[in-house]
């Protein structure tokens, strides 16, 4: 069982790092440190459910950490 969580949690790893990559497409290091706010923009499309996406793999990342902790 602990290793089938362990799969499953380093699965989910991977892919919220790619997740994670393909939202920071395009942002520079202006504005990551407070630069580049001249204009709001808002979330749309495929960049609003890649961001819901990243979200929801979180949790479950998060979740499977705590059950894994739990079972040893």
């Amino acid at each position: 069982m602990k290793n089938i969580i362990n799969i499953f949690q380093l699965l989910i790893s991977i892919f919220l790092i790619v997740l994670i990559l393909m939202q920071a497409k395009g942002v520079g290091l202006g504005r990551a440190w407070g630069g580049g706010s001249e204009f709001y923009k808002s979330r749309r499309g495929v960049e609003k459910i890649i961001f819901r996406l990243t979200i929801v793999i979180a949790a479950l990342f998060l979740i499977s950490s705590v059950f894994n902790v739990l079972i040893t």
